[in-house]
């Protein structure tokens, strides 16, 4: 009962899903997607990460020293903060929060349904040591 692919009238090639007519197909050494990004170029993440990670010379109390531009717009963002300029302080809340998410564990076993929670107090108790179980070879 499976379809068969279609017959295309130019010589016999099998035409149906993911099989195009010959005609409408992309030719050799052109793109389907022409007028796309050119190969090479970069995007707006990979300039702005190469540009984080630029090293500068810094004077800090008295001593010369090398950061990268993240690491010094880090520091003058806290410390303008630390100073009471609110937009900073707004800024620097709102970036604290969205780092303090991503290292959030995302479900904890008691949100999981009643037999998901079994399962898994089964296996995590079957993976403790033996000697923790209570076992009785313990004191032997």
């Amino acid at each position: 009962m499976s379809k068969s692919p279609r017959k295309s009238s130019s010589r016999g090639y099998p035409v149906g899903y993911g099989k195009p007519p010959r005609e409408h197909q992309f030719k050799a050494g052109k793109s389907g997607n022409a007028k796309g990004r050119p190969a090479g170029s970069l995007s707006i993440a990979t300039v702005l990460a190469r540009a984080l990670r630029e090293r500068v010379e810094v004077t800090e109390n008295g001593r010369r020293r090398s950061f990268t531009k993240l690491e010094i717009a880090t520091k003058q963002i806290v410390n303008k903060a630390a100073s009471g300029d609110p937009g900073s302080i707004r800024f620097l809340i709102d970036l604290v929060r969205t780092i303090e998410a991503q290292f959030e564990p995302k479900d904890s076993p008691a949100d999981l349904p009643e037999d998901d929670r079994k399962v898994l107090e089964g296996f995590l108790a079957r993976m403790q040591p033996l000697g923790k179980k209570g076992d009785s070879n313990e004191n032997a």
